[in-house]
């Protein structure tokens, strides 16, 4: 993306005053109430797309050229004439036409979704646009590929742009709807508590609980990025924001760059689930699944611990490992001077979860909740927002909406021809008839599905992919909707420390100097017991906390402790000791046991794992004494 200094001082000052009015109109919608939705959806659209325009080149690697400025002029007039249509237009008269399209409708349809393609090829590049492309070229050719499951009635230009461009089945569907209230004005409340040095507080916090444990610096990289990651929802930006103190650190204290960078992108991964604020993809997911947003957080909060845990469980063995002790006391901020200073900066956050629990709309505690900012962060001089400041998060908060909005529009093109073919039907039939009923193996293709649809493109994207196909697939087979849509959505997440392409772990060489590829290995090793999370989610999904009673969520959260403790173990092939192969075989073996909801098999499979444990700790003591009274024996 550009930066406004790259632009001229005047194009500048135009995305500038854009990206503030933008999150004007998102404030004043989340406060006084948002318009009919293909009004509120299409000037959401509208300003997405021509600040795109502006900030990013039309070539996505190169710089701005004398050229791009006429384009993006001749764009722009596109998106204000083809979202201005639907915003001012359509919305008035299209119920008196019967929902019939013009001629102009057309034209303007095919306009948009020419830009709506642009806009998102030049944000996230082309890997999103081909697969919609692949898609659209199904709607016209599909009814000639005479195969069971792919053919279909066809489908003519004016029907695929009248049904895209006019109704909230298209680009104008939940994903964009999403974007344009509950997203947005969270980006920009998360934005908000950027600007008033929330992050600096988490850094600060996070060194003082974990700054002198063993392995010190990485565990201050797992702890802040869950702070930090609950607010930004980003995994590249919570790489960038917090790894740039915590990488250079861990180097310091003796991790090899390549692990640190690894440590740094795996943990930064889980922000995108950890409550409050999580990533985008968690507003779709409570407008799909029909629940409040409330429910959606406490659903995600154990997986989302359990994920960090498992992070913070490797670290500490890699740090014993490579025998990395804690940062010096004395050097560490200590946290109650810490919370006197900054800690009333986490009180925003308070404001938006009492919000919620009172009753509250999402959008009405997300608009108090950046007033609660501004009320809240002038307590101190430090952290005081003056008018420059609230001017500068509305306008990095407008800016941060720009990739999920491609997203949610870009996706909106694929809702439309699955819905207008019916292959979203005919998939999930296919999917089952492959899977031969088998709940397991579907879990296992939605898995893949989620990992390689995430390789390249935004979580969002991923996450909305998957949940238009299989995330319904899931649900035929009989798991709870929320549990099926919480089980792709955490494979998404994962989807960017997974080789070849992991994007966090990309991320975090950058910081790191190391090769994004061997980084992404080393990543994907340390993230690894995340892996077996999701299956929780499934199997026991009292770990939500909004299934089953309080004492089967309970077992359900210490019997998956167990199984991620022998992940970690088993993969990261250090417990107290180095482990044998045979021994990490063993804690691997116990890893299936317990998954499914069967006392015997989890009580044998726990047992095993903590006496395995205990032998490793009493083996690794005698290790140590022995190394002691050798080096003793030899005498000065």
């Amino acid at each position: 993306m550009s930066n406004n200094h790259e632009l001229g001082k005047k194009t500048a000052i135009f995305v500038s005053g854009l990206a503030i009015l933008m999150a004007l109109f998102q404030l004043y919608t989340s406060g006084f109430g948002r318009f009919p939705a293909l009004q509120q959806r299409s000037i959401h659209l509208a300003f997405a797309l021509i600040l795109t325009f502006y900030l990013y080149p039309v070539r996505r690697k190169g710089a701005f050229r004398k050229g791009d400025a006429v384009v993006n002029f001749f764009a722009s007039i596109g998106a204000l004439l083809s979202c201005g249509n639907i915003a001012f237009v359509i919305y008035y008269v299209l119920y008196e036409r019967g929902g019939a399209a013009t001629d102009m409708d057309i034209v303007l349809g095919f306009i948009l979704i020419i830009l709506v393609l642009d806009m998102t090829r030049r944000i996230m590049g082309w890997a999103l646009p081909i697969i919609t492309l692949i898609f659209i070229a199904y709607g016209f050719l599909g009814s000639y590929i005479k195969l069971p499951y792919i053919s279909h009635a066809g489908m003519d230009l004016h029907r695929f742009i009248a049904y895209t461009y006019l109704s909230t089945e298209g680009l104008f569907t939940v994903p964009l709807g999403v974007s344009a209230t509950f997203i947005a004005i969270f980006v920009i409340f998360a934005s908000f508590l950027v600007n008033s040095g929330v992050g600096s507080f988490f850094m600060d916090a996070a060194s003082a609980i974990a700054g002198d444990k063993t392995g010190g610096p990485a565990k201050v990289s797992v702890v802040s990025s869950a702070a930090m990651g609950s607010i930004s929802g980003s995994a590249v930006g919570n790489v960038v924001t917090t790894g740039s103190v915590t990488i250079p650190l861990m180097k310091r204290m003796g991790f090899p760059a390549i692990i640190a960078a690894g440590i740094e992108g795996t943990a930064s991964t889980g922000g995108q689930i950890m409550p409050p604020l999580m990533g985008a993809a968690a507003f779709i997911i409570a407008s799909i699944v029909g629940k409040p947003y409330l429910i959606i957080c406490i659903a995600a909060f154990i997986p989302a611990a359990l994920s960090f845990l498992s992070v913070y469980v490797i670290v500490h063995f890699e740090a014993e490992r490579y025998n990395i002790k804690g940062l010096p006391k004395e050097s560490l901020p200590k946290l109650w001077p810490v919370l006197k200073k900054k800690g009333h900066l986490i009180l925003p956050i308070g404001v938006l979860v009492g919000m919620l629990v009172m009753g509250y709309t999402a959008m009405k505690a997300g608009f108090y909740s950046i007033i609660a900012v501004i009320l809240i962060s002038a307590v101190q001089k430090e952290t005081r927002m003056g008018v420059r400041s609230i001017l500068e998060a509305m306008e990095k908060g407008a800016k941060a909406v720009l990739p999920i909005a491609a997203a949610c529009a870009c996706s909106g093109i694929v809702v439309g021809i699955l819905t207008l073919t019916g292959l979203g039907l005919k998939i999930s039939f296919l999917l089952v008839e492959i899977a031969g009923g088998s709940l397991p193996i579907l879990l296992i293709l939605a898995m893949l599905a989620s990992i390689l649809l995430g390789m390249g493109i935004t979580t969002t994207a991923a996450y909305l992919l998957v949940a238009i196909i299989v995330a319904p697939v899931l649900v035929r087979m009989g798991v709870p909707d929320l549990a099926a849509h919480m089980f792709v959505f955490y494979y998404a997440v994962i989807s960017t420390i997974t080789p070849p392409v992991a994007l966090a772990a990309y991320a975090a060489a950058g910081v790191a100097g190391t090769d994004p590829f061997k980084t992404s290995l080393v990543g994907f090793r340390i993230g690894i017991a995340k892996f077996v999370v999701p299956f929780y989610v499934i199997y026991r999904p009292e770990i939500m906390l909004v299934f089953g009673s309080p004492v089967k969520a309970i077992t359900a959260l210490i019997i998956s402790f167990f199984g991620i403790w022998a992940l970690a173990g088993g993969a990261c092939g250090f417990v107290f000791r180095p482990l044998k192969i045979y021994e990490r075989l063993i804690f691997l073996a116990c890893i299936p046991f317990t998954v499914p909801h069967n006392l015997t098999w989890n009580m044998a499979s726990v047992m095993v794992i903590i006496l395995m444990t205990l032998y490793f700790r009493r083996t690794a003591h005698k290790d140590e004494s022995s190394k002691t009274r050798k080096t003793n024996s030899k005498g000065p």
